[in-house]
């Protein structure tokens, strides 16, 4: 990768800063009104599946852990609290994504739908593999092997800005359904992906337009089931550092995010508040994965590798890197019934390429606040370094966010304490949690 100017990068951030705070308005719209009708439909269960239940329905628990499955109040959009609500796509054992490409008359798709679909798979299914530990069996089918044109321009649809309760929207995707019906039977799958040819619209760089229905009630019902899971991405977001094409496809991943019910942890300051220690933060630049507080929401944790810190007293726990498979990964340190501290160990490995400063992650997770608005805070030990990476558009300043060997995290008006004590074997850590 060659080195950019410092001033191309400060430009490259700052646009897509820009892009996503004026997105973020009717992303919030659009989050509001799709979670306060979870639960009102969904995509059928693969009838093939093993695993029953959606990923909240999974989600470890035991009276050890209860302390800690905080949550939020009922008016709460995409609460990050424990389980999540219904009505979301499940996240655990096969899933099944249903993958259309479509076009329009004034932006008519460049090369083969297929070339479109392999922007984005088997990159994927390989990304939810890794992050879940094999436990999301993620499949991508596309039985409609070519472009489906809709009826009316994308002009005429008056799609701007992604919010999708406006009528264009609605009817956009009644079109949709109705376009792909005749060969697609919608209740053999979980999800539904819309990839919509890059040229219509602007760049994702000047705005965003991908967007995901999440438990919606207002959707479109096509085989007797409704289409309330849906993400549709438009075009990729090219960040400047070279590895665009191994790397664009992750706005999917965090599109899909939300169809699983995890909210947004980006705000209108853009990355700043979680900077690249989550796809729901920063789905752009180099690779990264999702927080251990998602990876337990979705199901992907086991209740043996979760620590509830709910009593007073000191405990000295062992934390394994969130990249590899197995171990302990996730201490909370609850704090009321909706908000707690997380803690857990991040290093170079799986999803993980961008970390430069392995060590412990410590931040706050609030469910009483809602998507887009900061329910996520990572704590950065060393506030206003300028961070450690070099990978452009990955938000340099919590880059070296993680504690080490030595160093406490405090917070004085609680009586919590957390003392990193020593390493472990293959790049752990043990934590020490005291609270009065």
């Amino acid at each position: 990768m060659q080195p950019q100017p410092a001033g191309t990068a400060r430009d490259l951030r700052r646009r897509i800063r820009t892009r996503r705070t004026a997105a973020l308005a009717s992303v919030t719209v659009l989050t509001l009104a799709l979670s306060s009708s979870a639960g009102s439909g969904h995509l059928a269960p693969d009838p093939g599946s093993t695993t029953a239940g959606a990923g909240p329905l999974t989600v470890a628990r035991t009276a050890a852990l209860a302390p800690c499955m905080i949550n939020g109040g009922a008016s709460v959009q995409m609460s990050e609290g424990l389980p999540t609500a219904g009505g979301y796509s499940r996240s655990t054992g096969v899933v099944r994504a249903l993958t259309l490409m479509i076009d329009f008359s004034d932006a008519p798709g460049r090369g083969s739908a297929l070339s479109r679909y392999r922007e984005f798979f088997p990159q994927t299914e390989q990304w939810f593999r890794t992050a879940s530990y094999g436990r999301l069996d993620y499949r991508a089918e596309t039985p409609v092997r070519r472009w489906l044109r809709m009826p009316k321009s994308f002009h005429a649809y008056g799609i701007e800005r992604g919010a999708p309760f406006e009528p264009g929207y609605r009817e956009l995707v009644q079109d949709i359904v109705g376009a792909a019906d005749p060969a697609v039977d919608f209740r053999d799958y979980n999800l539904l992906n819309v990839l919509i040819t890059p040229n219509a619209g602007p760049s994702a760089l000047d705005t965003v337009l991908s967007v995901t229905f999440a438990g919606n009630a207002e959707a479109p019902v096509a085989d007797g089931v409704s289409v309330a899971n849906a993400s549709f991405v438009y075009s990729r977001q090219d960040d400047g550092s070279g590895s665009y094409d191994r790397t664009g496809y992750r706005v999917l991943p965090h599109e899909n995010g939300h169809v699983f019910g995890l909210p947004d942890l980006y705000t209108q300051e853009g990355g700043g508040a979680v900077g690249h220690w989550d796809i729901m933060s920063e789905d752009w630049g180099a690779n990264n994965d999702l927080l251990g507080w998602h990876k337990w929401k979705l199901g992907w944790l086991d209740a043996a590798q979760i620590s509830c810190a709910a009593t007073p007293g000191t405990r000295e726990y062992r934390l394994t890197p969130l990249a590899r498979a197995g171990g302990p990964k996730l201490v909370f340190v609850p704090l009321t019934d909706r908000t707690g501290y997380a803690v857990e160990t991040r290093a170079r490995g799986g999803n993980d390429e961008a970390v430069c400063r392995p060590g412990v992650l410590i931040y706050k997770v609030n469910a009483d606040v809602d998507t887009g608005m900061g329910p996520v805070t990572v704590y950065d030990s060393r506030p206003d370094s300028g961070g450690c990476t070099r990978s452009p558009n990955v938000h340099a300043e919590l880059s070296d966010a993680p504690f080490t060997a030595g160093e406490t995290f405090e917070d004085p008006k609680k009586g919590i304490r957390i003392s990193v004590t020593q390493p472990d074997p293959g790049d752990g850590y043990r934590v020490r949690v005291t609270r009065r």
